[in-house]
């Protein structure tokens, strides 16, 4: 027996909105709302999918599990429990690299699997990247110098998360944190997720829960329309500084052993 009349209900109110509210979210009625939630009806396919991207679950997670405090996504990590991937192609069949400017970033996290987004999203093509599926995001913030604010970043898809490589850079897309660019630290962990870290250290890692993560794509690229400036002489200070933090990194290592 479907759940998709109790699930609707329960997100809608854990997401702190009105019957109104989601219907304007959904372009329906706030008939067919309540309709939908006393199971008088139930939504059609092409707004079931609409409802699962929205909410962040796949549509067999919104018609079929029992959504609740004590309810856990499926942890994406494995490769059959992956997405399926939205995608583009040119005239020729082969693989658009769809844009994530900054501005389109938190629609992102409800339309990335959605393919009418998708379409929208700008493209191009490189003929370095013909192999596999890559898609192109603008970063914000510092955290990621000397790579400037505003850099393209150029990322390929990754499938199997066990596949993650410890020390590579990665586009990783979560619910709490939407688009972040970042170093990773272990590789991933079902139980844990997967540690962050910032090249720029005057930012702390952290970790993101396997179960909040959406997806994740390995930097391969990078454009900017800043070149990057020589490289300053070391000072005594800043050898001091490196040899400081190089001490604590060793430290967090071994107490995570």
């Amino acid at each position: 027996m479907s759940n998709i009349a109790k699930n609707l209900k329960y997100l809608r109110k854990k997401k702190g909105l009105t019957q109104q509210q989601f219907a304007d979210e959904m372009g329906i009625k706030r008939a067919s709302v309540g309709a939908y939630e006393e199971e008088r009806a139930d939504p059609k396919y092409d707004l079931l999918k609409k409802i699962a991207s929205f909410y962040g679950l796949t549509m067999d997670e919104l018609a079929n599990d029992t959504i609740n405090d004590k309810w856990k996504p499926t942890p994406r990590g494995n490769a059959a429990n992956v997405r399926v991937l939205s995608i583009t192609v040119d005239g020729e069949d082969r693989e658009n690299i769809e844009l994530v400017p900054v501005k389109a970033s938190a629609g992102y996290l409800n339309g990335y699997a959605d393919p009418e987004y998708v379409a929208e999203l700008p493209k191009f093509s490189l003929p370095m990247f013909r192999q596999g599926t890559y898609r192109a995001f603008e970063i914000k913030g510092d955290s990621m110098l000397p790579l400037q604010p505003g850099s393209i970043v150029i990322a390929e898809y990754v499938e199997n998360w066990v596949e993650i490589k410890p020390g590579q850079t990665y586009i990783i897309i979560s619910r709490s944190d939407g688009v972040v660019y970042k170093r990773i630290a272990f590789k991933y962990k079902e139980d844990k997720g997967l540690k962050l870290l910032s090249d720029n250290k005057n930012y702390e890692p952290y970790w993101v829960e396997a179960a909040d993560i959406l997806e994740v794509w390995q930097a391969k690229a990078y454009i900017s329309t800043q070149l990057p400036e020589p490289s300053p002489e070391p000072t005594m200070e800043t050898l001091t500084a490196m040899m400081a933090q190089m001490q604590k990194t060793i430290s967090t290592v071994v107490e995570k052993r």
